[in-house]
């Protein structure tokens, strides 16, 4: 993949920046950002790569068919790895249409923009492109037993807008391979988490409430369990589906991390004891903080990842257990207020239009 030229949607949110600075890091490929900069999309998240020659930045939304034709017909990719999306369950119960809109109709936009493409390359290079969707195990519902695990076959049933909409999206990746021939690849991955993660999120609400002596809301009895994979750890195997993978598979991605939401908050409230002793004033443990709030509608039990397949076919596995990923999840935070406290304030906002002219004048994008 060294030589290769890959299109990255959604790269300045927490999943694609950490894949691209795992690109950058440790290979030669040339990589494109196409990011719309929503709420989540964060350009401080890849300060490390921004100035990297082989790194480009557009400023892009998915629903955009001549956005996307442009792109394309400029960057010339032999991959594209699909992450735009709206993530969020609790924003999806309250506002379901952005969720429609990027996740099912800016997917559709892609497939159809990327068939386009695809279909005027030379024969060589037709054959070596892959098309990368990466999504949720969210889109399975829930397991009701203890020994239970998703897997490849497992049956949709998705249980909130956001995981429907993922649904939605995944089925036409597979339509378009069907029907049209595209060559795609899909991921479905477990609960990640990891440094650059937006604070509206489980774990880095979980720690900034408590180093500023918020209550830290667990919802119901904190019951609910998933299965917790570093976000790094999810890079590789990304990179490592689109090098190897079989075009029309799907690879489950987990971390063999299954913990209940309750058992997580304690362990960083733990961490944060050791780590971070000096606590805001009237808190004497961290765990003190810990408030039970009423369960949001439709809350899955249970999710458990089967990764046995990308282990055993594609040689992957996680390098982080879940004990060493949340203290370095934990470190991080610790050690980069910088970056939370921008996003906290709104500050990582300001400087968008900037840094985003500043990106497209080097990478050459005239739009």
């Amino acid at each position: 993949m060294n030589n290769s030229r890959i299109l990255v949607t959604g790269g300045a949110g927490f999943i694609g920046s950490a894949l691209i600075r795992h690109y950058a890091t440790c290979t030669e490929v040339q990589i494109a950002n196409l990011d719309a900069l929503t709420y989540a999309g964060n350009v401080e998240s890849l300060a490390s790569v921004v100035e990297a020659p082989r790194y480009r930045f557009y400023h892009a939304d998915i629903c955009d068919a001549a956005a996307l034709e442009q792109i394309f017909t400029e960057f010339q990719p032999d991959a594209v790895m699909h992450l735009a999306a709206e993530s969020h369950v609790d924003r999806s119960i309250d506002g379901p249409a952005s969720f429609i809109q990027t996740n099912i109709v800016g997917t559709y936009t892609l497939l159809e923009a990327c068939r386009a493409y695809w279909q005027g390359l030379p024969a060589e290079r037709k054959s070596a492109f892959r098309f990368h969707h990466i999504s949720t195990d969210e889109v399975y519902g829930d397991l009701e037993g203890t020994d239970d695990l998703f897997t490849e076959e497992t049956a949709y049933a998705p249980s909130s807008p956001y995981s429907a909409s993922k649904a939605s999206s995944d089925h036409l990746v597979r339509a378009w391979q069907r029907t049209y021939g595209l060559p795609v690849l899909i991921t479905n991955c477990s609960n990640n988490y990891g440094p650059y993660h937006f604070p509206e999120k489980l774990i880095p609400h979980v720690i900034l409430n408590a180093l500023h002596g918020k209550p830290i809301p667990v919802y119901g009895d904190g019951s609910q369990i998933r299965d917790w994979l570093y976000v790094e750890d999810h890079a590789r195997a990304l990179c490592r589906v689109l090098e190897a993978g079989k075009i029309g598979e799907t690879y489950n991605i987990g971390g063999h991390n299954e913990k209940r939401n309750i058992e997580v908050v304690e362990a960083i409230c733990a961490l944060l004891e050791e780590l971070a002793p000096e606590k805001p004033s009237g808190v004497a443990q961290y765990r003190d903080l810990i408030t039970f709030v009423k369960d949001r509608p439709g809350h899955d039990a249970r999710y458990a990842i089967d990764a046995s397949k990308i282990q055993r076919e594609l040689g992957w596995q996680p390098t982080e257990t879940f004990e060493s990923g949340i203290r370095k999840t934990v470190s991080w935070y610790l050690n980069n207020p910088e970056w939370w406290q921008r996003v906290l304030s709104g500050d990582y906002k300001l400087g968008r239009l900037g840094e985003t002219a500043s990106a497209q004048q080097t990478s050459g994008e005239n739009s």
